[in-house]
């Protein structure tokens, strides 16, 4: 997650996540947000981190450094990944499969979730740009 505005659509993922065990938030740092986005958070990464840390959900945050999920997911040999459905297409859809590939190797599963429709932090940023 980026978390750069919390919106009802986390919320919606980890609500979920929470049905399948422990909840641990991969959290994408300042500098893997601006590789992927190609723009600056506007909440620095330590302050995500509270916020999400202040999610009952969440028992857990992990930095996450770049787009690609698989170096994480071999170290903590996960059960489960849980990501928006967004990213079976576009720029993610290789990462996605990516992750697929190397969680059959001990049998950990990628789950989709339906992503929640018009809401996104980008949306955000660009409504809260259009008001200046």
């Amino acid at each position: 997650m980026c978390l750069d505005y919390l919106h009802h659509g986390h919320i919606n993922i980890l609500k979920k996540a929470n049905n399948y065990g422990k909840v641990i938030v991969g959290l994408m740092t300042d500098k893997a947000i601006i590789a992927y986005k190609e723009d600056k958070p506007i909440i620095n990464f330590n302050n995500r981190k509270k916020i999400a840390m202040s999610i009952k959900y969440v028992k857990k945050v992990l930095a996450v450094k770049k787009l690609d999920f698989v170096p994480i997911a071999k170290k903590y040999k996960f059960d489960y990944i849980l990501h928006g459905d967004d990213w079976k297409s576009g720029r993610q859809k290789p990462k996605r499969k990516n992750l697929i590939n190397a969680m059959k190797n001990w049998k950990g599963k990628v789950i989709d979730i339906k992503y929640t429709r018009n809401i996104s932090s980008t949306l955000i940023k660009k409504k809260l740009r259009k008001k200046k």
